[in-house]
């Protein structure tokens, strides 16, 4: 029998002084089984750096036809297409061909650094694609943070990002592997 997805709450409050975006999003949230508690809270974070009226999760880890965050137009183009972790060359290549800005958000320490000496050299001819490292020990300290219900403060200014819950306190300094070129 097939495990389902565990329903997690969260009330994302943004505060992005860089991009001078201030909103609160009600999110459900759906976290696969196969899915850990730190790759819940990059994608939360993922969110809160993007955060839009139209951006929204997808079915993101059980299908590999989406990506984990995605904003359309009103006329249901793909303009926003954000995936985490560490896609195949051959994903990221079809994302870029699938909408109008791509942004990787990839995370894991030593594995990271891997998959993008590996794939760094093809991605060049991508004029649409944008590459964020989260640092690891930033992205553990972010999952500390992960319960069912979450009131999470998201605060972004110089391209840093604080995230509060309760009394904790974290901060993830994202680290741009590749710029998109506009």
């Amino acid at each position: 029998m097939a495990q389902k997805s565990t329903i997690y709450k969260v009330e994302l409050s943004v505060s992005d002084m860089d991009r001078h975006y201030y909103e609160t999003h009600k999110l459900t949230v759906a976290k696969h089984p196969s899915e850990t508690d730190e790759r819940l809270m990059v994608r939360l974070v993922a969110f809160a750096l993007n955060a839009h009226e139209q951006l929204e999760m997808t079915k993101g880890i059980s299908t590999d036809d989406e990506p984990d965050i995605w904003q359309k137009s009103l006329s249901d183009e793909l303009e926003l297409w954000v995936a985490l972790g560490l896609p195949s060359e051959k994903i990221v290549r079809q994302s870029c061909g699938k909408s109008d800005q791509v942004i990787v958000y990839c995370y894991g320490g030593k594995m990271a650094e891997v998959w993008w000496d590996k794939i760094k050299n093809s991605t060049t001819r991508f004029d649409n694609l944008q590459v964020v490292n989260l640092d690891e020990t930033q992205t553990d300290a972010l999952a500390q943070l992960a319960s069912r219900t979450m009131k999470l403060q998201v605060n972004i200014q110089d391209g840093e990002v604080m995230v509060s819950a309760d009394d904790a306190v974290v901060y993830v300094t994202p680290a741009q592997w590749k710029n998109a070129n506009p």
